[in-house]
């Protein structure tokens, strides 16, 4: 009798337990779901809705009737924006310019906090003014007509990739006669463009091979995890148990591909520098680095944050926007009528006897559109990357304590019906007035905003329009089976939201 008490008592006593910490919350927090143990309301996000996390925090928003959710993922107090007129307010505060010290950060960064993506404070300010300041002078960030010239001539060896046949192994397994397999087959471009900013050189097409390794990589390590980092951020002690399940294979994995690329780019350039003059990027980088190490600082600069910042500088080019073009080619399989006012704005602007240059996008509206409709339709990083309250702050009316996670969720921007009217139609018209893009109707934030912002938004912007309207002018675009698309593919909600790789017929316009 005795034994059975205490077994009650004990139960009891547990679940009494359980209950506060379910409901014990920081004073004034957001109103939000109960924590539950292990993972808090990670499992409630994970129930509501488990491949779209960002659906999920809107549905939560409408039980709990805020658009500021405040609950725990794990241990981590997070607060979620899902207001369209915070987010803003959000991303441009200093006070959340910091990141969240999760193991995705460590692991892809030699086990330290390297990189811009996922550093803060003195650190990030020092490498992030230093990074953008010389970046720019290659052609990040800016018009350069070396670079403009790069993507141009990748984009129409990848033209004829598909035109002509392959020339080289690795290109069999992308073009299969009037086939080509997407994401990857756009990847080059974008890649080799990045690696003329760092080098001012590019990888010639025998080497393509060594590019689509970087391209496979950077998307498996997008895929292998969610908006919040997956349950390695909460228990990270499950790369040791669970490895493979747990995603963090597939996340050393595909990094790893980046690290080794870049350790040899960057090796190179150690070993044949020459602090008379710098040739590029990586030589001012490594001109500084020295200069430092000669008076003796306590740096900021390093070998290993150096591979780390071409890394970080280089992923989106690796996986996201080609993501957003095979995502947009898929659009244009679903609506015909795109295709054909694309076809008929570049046979009109640009002919067939010339590429598309950067100078023709002006005078390419609706192209342009399309492009900025898709980045609005699908948002690539629902959740964005996660930032941290540096101190004590509000948001609203609701305290946010410091070392808080903080969320916006951009899927209510780009959703909002008081901004775009028709949010679920893909209508790039909306961008358009009389015959010319009215950029100051794109209320879209697809690149962040604030200091956090994405540096690499003018370099995708406008390699995104040049390949895509090199592709456009030489192809049209069918489905494998040449039978009509009649829904889209379900979306893969890594860290960017990407859909299954996929054939693509393609029928030159001759």
């Amino acid at each position: 009798m005795i034994g059975v008490i205490i077994v009650a008592v004990t139960l009891t006593a547990v679940v009494v337990h359980f209950y506060k910490k379910a409901f014990k919350r920081p004073h004034n927090f957001p109103p939000g779901p109960p924590s539950l143990p292990l993972y808090g309301a990670y499992w409630i996000i994970l129930a509501k809705s488990y491949n779209n996390l960002a659906a999920a925090c809107i549905k939560l928003s409408d039980e709990y009737k805020s658009n500021i959710l405040g609950l725990f993922l794990g241990s981590v107090p997070t607060v979620i924006v899902n207001d369209s007129k915070l987010i803003r307010e959000v991303l441009n505060r200093e006070e959340f310019d910091g990141r969240m010290d999760i193991i995705i950060a460590r692991l892809r960064s030699y086990w330290k906090k390297l990189g811009i993506f996922f550093t803060d404070g003195y650190f990030w300010h020092v490498q992030r003014r230093f990074t953008l300041r010389y970046l720019r002078d290659y052609g990040f960030g800016k018009r350069d007509e070396s670079l403009e010239s790069t993507v141009a001539h990748e984009a129409k060896e990848m033209v004829d990739m598909a035109l002509n046949g392959p020339r080289y192994p690795a290109e069999k397994d992308l073009v299969k006669g009037d086939l080509i397999y997407l994401p990857h087959f756009f990847a080059i471009p974008f890649i080799n463009g990045m690696v003329h900013v760092f080098t001012r050189t590019s990888l010639p097409r025998p080497d393509y091979h060594v590019l689509w390794s970087v391209a496979r990589g950077a998307l498996l390590f997008q895929r292998s995890s969610n908006d919040f980092g997956g349950a390695l951020t909460f228990t990270p002690w499950l790369k040791d148990v669970m490895p493979k399940y747990s995603g963090f294979k597939d996340l050393l994995d595909g990094n790893q591909s980046l690290l080794e690329f870049f350790k040899k780019i960057v090796k190179e350039a150690i070993e044949t520098h020459n602090e008379a003059y710098d040739r590029h990027f990586l030589d001012a980088y490594i001109t500084k680095m020295k200069k430092e190490i000669k008076q003796k600082k306590h740096s900021t600069y390093s070998v290993e944050q150096l591979i780390l910042v071409c890394t970080d500088y280089m992923f989106p080019a690796a996986s996201a926007v080609e993501s957003v073009l095979t995502m947009l080619i898929e659009r244009l399989l679903l609506q015909p009528e795109l295709q054909d006012k694309i076809h008929e704005e570049i046979d009109r602007v640009v002919g067939r006897d010339r590429t598309p240059t950067l100078d023709d996008r002006r005078n390419m509206p609706f192209t342009e559109a399309c492009i900025r409709e898709q980045m609005r339709y699908d948002t690539l990083v629902p959740l964005g990357i996660a930032h941290r309250a540096m101190r004590d702050t509000k948001i609203s009316n609701y305290d946010v304590p410091e070392d808080t996670m903080v969320s916006v969720n951009y899927v209510t921007l780009h959703m909002d019906k008081e901004i775009w009217g028709d949010p679920e139609n893909f209508r790039p018209e909306r961008f358009i007035e009389n015959g010319q893009l009215q950029i100051s109707k794109d209320k879209s934030l697809p690149f962040g905003a604030g200091r956090r912002l994405c540096a690499g938004e003018t370099y995708a912007r406008q390699s995104m329009f040049q390949v895509f309207s090199t592709f456009m002018q030489a192809f049209r675009v069918s489905t494998a089976d040449n039978k009509p698309l009649k829904k889209p593919a379900v979306r893969i909600q890594g860290i960017i939201t990407t859909i299954p790789n996929y054939w693509v017929r393609v029928t030159p316009r001759l």
